[in-house]
């Protein structure tokens, strides 16, 4: 074979497998592939090699739309199911499910976009992970046309080496990576933090208790974690090259209406005193 077709003949496969790689990543895996396509031989090998893929039907949804997620693991390990994990666009968990995978290493499953919790705009990411926190990937889509906006923040300024959450400031120091944004989840009691390390690195946070007390667990990426110092209201959480979210979960966090609430409380104690006090009225004797 002469030079000139052997480099065209590289110049094809290179082609056909960059190709691939893309449609392995992206959201249609392919659809349009016949069963004897280059492309589909070649996606065919590259989902082998890889320990998880994931791609959904499309990219964009609307508010009411049924998302396909089929994906494929490469050694499949018997009784073991795959976990997806979708966050929403406010960095909080929609919903968790485990889904069988069949002899060929093979999964599917499809999530409603029609609950409450998908109610927001904006980027959600179905997150897959298969029996260790190395066998995962993750899958990024869009949900548009939504009637509720998100809410807005607080203004607050913070300075360099502080992060702001819900109009409070925390202060902070990373090594092999960046803050790229923070958030509270009311309904698990935890602060997520959400990073890109480039390599493995140290986070160190100390949010005050109005914001986060009495810590107990510390999750990487889904994943308990046990890498983990607390001094008192200092964090420091060490994390591997790839980590994307680190969630303190404590007995406290700061409530998404804290006025309302304690309004609400100190007319639940109002009421109660005053109940209690006509019900000791009621059985006194009367003369």
């Amino acid at each position: 074979m002469n030079n000139p077709t052997s480099f065209a003949l590289l110049a094809l496969l290179i082609a056909v497998g960059t190709l691939t790689v893309s449609s392995a990543y992206a959201q249609m895996a392919c659809p349009d592939c016949g069963p004897e396509d280059p492309r589909a031989i070649a996606r065919q090998l590259l989902l082998e090699d890889i320990p998880i893929s994931l791609w959904t039907d499309k990219s964009t949804y609307d508010h009411n739309d049924t998302i396909i997620v089929e994906g494929r693991v490469a050694n499949v390990v018997s009784g073991v199911p795959v976990t997806l994990t979708v966050m929403s666009s406010l960095f909080s968990i929609v919903t968790i499910d485990q889904i069988s995978v069949d002899d060929n290493g093979n999964f599917r499953t499809t999530f409603n976009t029609a609950g409450n919790l998908w109610k927001y705009d904006g980027t959600y990411y179905i997150n897959a992970n298969y029996g260790s926190a190395e066998k995962n990937n993750k899958v990024l889509i869009e949900l548009v046309n939504g009637i509720i906006t998100q809410p807005t923040q607080p203004s607050v300024k913070c300075a360099e080496s502080e992060f702001s959450v819900k109009g409070n400031c925390v202060p902070y120091s990373i090594s092999g990576g960046v803050v790229t944004g923070a958030t509270v989840n009311t309904r698990d009691n935890s602060l997520i933090v959400m990073i890109s390390a480039n390599e493995d690195g140290i986070l160190t946070l100390t949010p005050s208790k109005n914001i986060l007390d009495g810590v107990f667990m510390v999750l990487v990426d889904g994943e308990e974690w046990d890498d983990v110092e607390i001094n008192g209201n200092e964090i420091t959480v060490m994390f591997l090259a790839g980590a994307e979210k680190i969630e303190i979960i404590g007995t406290y966090v700061i409530p998404e209406f804290g006025a309302i609430a304690a309004l609400i409380l100190a007319v639940a104690i109002i009421s109660i005193i005053a109940v209690s006090a006509k019900s000791r009225l009621s059985i006194m004797p009367r003369y």
